[in-house]
């Protein structure tokens, strides 16, 4: 069965890897830059503000592709700015079929108008839980260091003084190439002390050594993109023949990846759809989900991503609900709340697609 666009909408999804400032609705962008006065923005239509976030990002390069995050973020800088945005992703969530969502953001980018980085991430979870509390879809707030900048500890540190208020992990975040994760150690290594989770961009514009720091140095439970993971492996008419120690290691380890088809396009990660290695990592049984990570500046959702693996990729709604069960089995909420939602939502909910 080749599943339509409908059918697509309907199946339950796991969302774990999607920032919050890279999801905003053109709209609300244009609303929140006249209530904060800011005049920044190249166009104010909605459509035609979507378009050039899109045409901005669609370049094959990531700090091109980072750009437009500049106008994002110079409207989420009060508490009613990111409480809104929060809302909005939870509502857009349920509307895309996804039952469970986990979403990023670093505290740092939205300070510009006096608010504390406690205040941020406050604004942020009363947002979700508003958005929870209308449409039920459950939901896990990552706090991101940045690569570029050297106090990535201290919101390590605001990310687990959360940890029992709906954050639920730690990420580092930015352009990779000469901002290696080991510059990131200590951060990483209070989230240990701390039994807490973290994941980390490795792997998306810069190869093995970045994905090997990632989680041998700084201790990465999930790994985001890893596009360049195929740097160790030998492939051979579009199927590996051998896996380094490295790549071996992730596959015996389980340890997720966090792919993101069109975005991995768009930041040059990968050169087309057809090179992206994510069916060859399927194929070979590595632990793959599928994600959206910019939703706005990638004019994306889950639907559409899942649509480019069955068009792309020949998925099925069986692997559609594997790659759905990885995600929800390699989430950072509690393993019963985990299981909850294996076995009460996302297999009845495929069961009365595939009935």
């Amino acid at each position: 069965m080749n599943p339509d666009t409908e059918i697509l909408r309907r199946l339950p999804k796991v969302l774990l890897h999607e920032h919050l400032d890279g999801g905003l609705r053109p709209a609300t962008v244009i609303e929140l830059a006249r209530d904060c006065g800011y005049a920044g923005l190249p166009v104010t239509d909605p459509s035609e503000l979507g378009a050039w976030f899109h045409r901005g990002a669609n370049k094959g390069s990531l700090p091109e592709y980072l750009e437009g995050f500049v106008h994002t973020c110079a409207v989420m800088q009060t508490r009613a700015a990111l409480e809104r945005v929060a809302f909005e992703f939870i509502e857009d969530m349920q509307e895309d079929g996804v039952v469970y969502a986990e979403c990023r953001f670093a505290p740092c980018f939205h300070l510009e108008k006096g608010l504390t980085p406690e205040a941020v991430v406050q604004a942020v979870l009363d947002g979700f839980r508003r958005g929870e509390a209308a449409y039920g879809v459950r939901w896990g707030l990552i706090i991101c260091g940045m690569r570029h900048r050297t106090d990535s500890l201290e919101w390590a540190e605001l990310a687990i003084a959360f940890r029992d208020r709906g954050v639920v992990g730690f990420d580092l975040a930015g352009e990779e190439a000469g901002y290696p994760p080991k510059k990131h150690a200590e951060a990483f290594q209070e989230i240990q002390r701390a039994n807490f989770y973290s994941t980390l961009h490795a792997g998306e514009a810069f190869g093995v050594a970045s994905i090997w720091q990632a989680l041998q140095v700084c201790g990465a439970h999930r790994l985001g993109h890893a596009t360049r993971l195929t740097d160790d492996m030998h492939i051979v008419d579009g199927r590996i023949v051998h896996l380094g120690t490295l790549a071996q290691y992730i596959l015996d380890r389980r340890i997720p990846l966090e792919m993101c088809l069109s975005s991995n396009v768009h930041t040059g990660a990968v050169r087309t759809m057809a090179d992206h290695p994510f069916k060859l990592y399927f194929d070979r049984g590595f632990r793959v989900t599928i994600n959206t990570d910019d939703r706005l500046m990638s004019d994306t959702t889950m639907t559409k991503e899942f649509a480019i693996a069955v068009s792309q990729f020949g998925l099925g709604l069986g692997d559609l609900e594997k790659v759905t069960i990885n995600a929800m089995k390699s989430a950072f909420i509690h393993f019963d709340e985990r299981l909850r939602l294996i076995y009460d939502v996302i297999k009845p909910g495929y069961e009365a697609v595939d009935g």
